[in-house]
């Protein structure tokens, strides 16, 4: 524990949905709830006005709809809330060099390492201060806790939500707690809270009235412990401003079980590959090859295999991953699959001992045809199917369909329907004449989109077919300095070029549905 309040806690508030918010007009001040829109899609972040019906992180899409039917649900955009938490993240790092990251929304800062706080007064102009810089970097609102430890900073920036800043000053953190409940502590979730409930113990002041032996009888000497000091307000843990990488996985829920052999054969190698993929964004390799897969009945498998060395070749962990495969029966079903690598290492081991087999080997079939007058195979020589497709080259046909430059052809002969555009709501758009936009909707070969962009007053709203050719797939606009009139073009009575729309134009499918 601290004698001043130094250590920050930042806190974005509703993060994805206030992005979402801040860059569609259209959606301040409404329900938005962003996460997977399928049958079996999860709430990742519901905007404070989504709250008001109960909805919350976690949530199963379907029940989220069933207390909110009205809300706005937006599939995520992560490489926009990336960029934004880039900006936050930096205006952090200003403050202090210890900066610890947990989120991206959420870190803390220790002042006192930066120079920037020494006392209860200082911590509280520079507390203020970066909320004003983030609302000006940004437009969105964070929630700022500071105290003398991590544990109570958290909490002050949770007791200050929305877009408050909570100061707790040092020897006031039993007050503070006592009548806060037990769930306000870190580590307590609702087994533990639960259990605790049911000895009489609902507040922070009964848990450390109970006394530390109570405690460690009640959930053993580990947790017991750590939960009588925390309600003592008691904490010493530093900010660490690198904290290391232990795995890196993704994984898929489906919306429908899979039962195809070769299809969930297929969905583990474009995993392995996803994994791979950010493995290297990270800049580690591994070691350990994990496979998760969870079945029709909710029982779920995990299966490892670890290797001789390090490795980010995306060709073994596909091998690897194919392996464990084989060992998992998917017969009733498959709901969630995963890939994922332990035992990461920020450099890569070569199997030497499998280079020099394969030189070896390689010297041997060539010393071999040049005594019977044969020529070696070429690198023109057709690969196999499996090579081709670990391969990727750039003309070859891969997962997604044919190769570029060759016509895809039906059993008959005949040159298959090219498959229809789909369009995920919330998505960022661009038409040629009615520039940026984002989807509100799409069904039945149509495609509903709203013309807006951050800073913008709400926008109108056009359908078009799915299939329209000057509708494409864009980037996020940036969330501040977008929406201000350009002078030029506000001499001409239009808000920017992307403002500009044809007389008397009519949508593709023959109808204008532009409304304000």
């Amino acid at each position: 524990m601290r004698a001043a309040p130094t250590i920050l806690h930042l806190d974005m508030d509703a993060f994805y949905a206030s992005v979402e918010q801040a860059s569609k007009p259209s959606l301040r001040g409404k329900a938005v709830i962003v996460g997977g829109l399928g049958p079996r899609g999860v709430v990742a972040t519901a905007s404070y006005e989504a709250r008001r019906f109960g909805v919350h992180s976690a949530m199963p899409t379907a029940q989220a709809r069933r207390l909110c039917p009205n809300g706005a649900y937006l599939i995520p955009r992560f490489r926009l809330y990336q960029a934004v938490s880039e900006v936050v993240m930096g205006l952090l790092r200003e403050l202090s060099p210890l900066v610890e990251p947990l989120s991206l929304d959420e870190a803390f800062v220790d002042l006192e390492a930066g120079g920037t706080a020494f006392d209860s007064e200082s911590a509280r102009e520079t507390g203020e201060r970066l909320r004003a810089d983030i609302r000006a970097a940004t437009g969105l609102s964070g929630s700022v806790g500071l105290a003398g430890s991590k544990m109570l900073a958290k909490v002050a920036s949770e007791e200050a939500k929305p877009a408050g800043l909570l100061l707790i000053e040092p020897g006031t953190e039993r007050e503070l707690l006592a009548p806060m409940s037990v769930r306000t502590l870190p580590g307590v979730g609702p087994v533990t809270g639960e259990h605790l409930r049911r000895a009489g113990i609902t507040t922070v002041g009964e848990l450390a009235e109970a006394g530390e032996d109570e405690l460690v009888r009640m959930v053993g000497r580990s947790h017991g412990v750590g939960l009588y000091r925390m309600a003592l307000g008691l904490d010493d843990r530093p900010v660490v401003a690198e904290r290391d990488a232990k795995s890196v996985s993704v994984e898929d829920t489906f919306d429908v079980d899979l039962h195809d052999r070769v299809r969930i054969r297929t969905e583990v190698q474009r995993l392995a590959d996803r994994c791979v993929q950010r493995l290297r964004g990270s800049g580690h390799s591994g070691r350990t090859i994990v496979l998760k897969v969870r079945r029709y009945d909710f029982s779920t498998l995990t299966r490892s295999e670890t290797l001789r060395g390090p490795t980010d070749d995306p060709a073994v962990v596909r091998e690897a991953a194919a392996r464990l495969l084989e060992a998992v029966d998917t017969t009733g079903g498959v709901r969630l699959l995963g890939v994922g690598v332990t035992g990461l290492a920020d450099y890569t081991q070569e199997d030497l001992f499998a280079q020099s087999m394969a030189a070896e080997e390689a010297a041997a079939a060539e010393a071999a045809a040049g005594a019977d007058g044969e020529d070696v195979a070429g690198s023109g020589e057709v690969e196999p199917d499996g090579a081709a497709q670990a391969g990727a080259p750039s003309g070859s046909a891969g997962a997604g369909g044919p190769a570029r430059g060759v016509e895809a052809q039906g059993s008959g002969g005949e040159p298959e329907a090219a498959p229809e555009r789909r369009w995920a709501a919330g998505s960022d758009v661009l038409h040629a004449a009615y520039g940026p936009g984002w989807v509100q909707g799409s069904g039945v070969g149509r495609v509903t989109v709203r013309f807006e962009r951050p800073g913008s007053p709400p926008g109108r709203v056009r359908t078009f077919r799915v299939d329209d050719p000057e509708l494409a797939p864009s980037e996020p606009l940036p969330l501040v300095g977008v929406g201000q009139a350009d002078p030029k073009d506000t001499a001409q009575g239009e808000s920017s070029p992307f403002a500009r729309r044809p007389k008397s134009r009519r949508m593709s499918d023959g109808r204008d549905t532009s409304r304000p």
